[in-house]
């Protein structure tokens, strides 16, 4: 892969096995940019996600972070951000910049500006200890982690493979995967963080309704897609969460390794 950055294909690979098969699938221009998009959004995950972190300094850190994303990056102001939770932070967030650096030129205004808005919208709902009671807490908490990549993904079909997407679609493309995240990692996120993304007075099976629907969506913009290519990265995440979810509404943690692989199998051969 000359032209973008060995190590940071490591450690796609290393950060998300489900992601780094289909950007794998992807032509050059789009192959770069949605692999360094990955890792930025990534990086920022990171620190949303952190348990030792507390949700204010992770308020100030995101909202900062977010403000660098509009001119051009300042390697230095971020570790100055960052500050002492730079020791706790894993390498993925610590090289940012190496990761908009590996962005094609084109490509990088969408990137960064989804990376904006998702910080911010990091922040807001770090600072709100992610208490979600109503569905369109939900829907605002899932845009944001990950609505907004759908759409930053349909800027880039655009701009390198000539497909118009639905945006709206895209959205809930994003929003069925992380349905399906919040359901697989219900108990661990209550366990480990305190935390539940379940809108008050829902149950489980509300959840599973909720994630049915954006799945519904993810299926029709499917439809619209025509170059191979994008087709093929789209298709795997989309597959693996329509059989997690079935496997879970069968009482099981998550697929296993075998399934896994075979859905790999069958992507790349249908």
């Amino acid at each position: 892969m000359s032209g973008f950055p060995k190590d940071a294909m490591r450690m796609l690979k290393e950060t998300s096995r489900t992601f780094y098969i289909p950007i794998t699938f992807l032509q050059k221009e789009l192959k770069y940019s949605v692999a360094s998009a990955y890792l930025v959004f990534r990086a920022i995950d990171e620190i949303e996600d952190h348990e030792e972190i507390d949700n204010d300094a992770k308020y100030t850190i995101l909202m900062q972070v977010g403000d660098l994303f509009k001119r051009p990056f300042n390697n230095e102001e971020y570790l100055r951000i960052l500050g002492p939770t730079k020791e706790q932070l894993p390498e993925v967030s610590l090289r940012l910049e190496e990761w908009l650096q590996a962005c094609p030129k084109d490509a990088l205004p969408i990137v960064t500006n989804a990376a904006y808005e998702m910080a911010c919208g990091m922040a807001k709902w770090a600072k709100a200890n992610w208490s979600i009671r109503t569905r369109e807490d939900l829907d605002d908490y899932t845009y944001y982690v990950a609505g907004l990549v759908g759409v930053m993904l349909s800027d880039l079909w655009e701009l390198y493979g000539e497909e118009k997407t639905d945006r709206d679609l895209a959205i809930g493309y994003g929003r069925g995967l992380q349905a399906v995240n919040i359901l697989r990692n219900q108990k661990e996120d209550l366990d480990e963080r305190g935390v539940s993304f379940v809108p008050e007075g829902w149950n489980r099976a509300e959840l599973f309704k909720y994630a049915e629907e954006n799945l519904a969506k993810a299926d029709q913009y499917m439809k619209s897609l025509n170059k191979r290519s994008i087709i093929l990265f789209c298709r795997l995440p989309l597959a693996l969460a329509h059989k997690t979810l079935k496997a879970l509404k069968e009482g099981r943690e998550k697929m296993s390794r075998a399934e896994v692989e075979q859905t790999v199998e069958e992507v790349q051969t249908n």
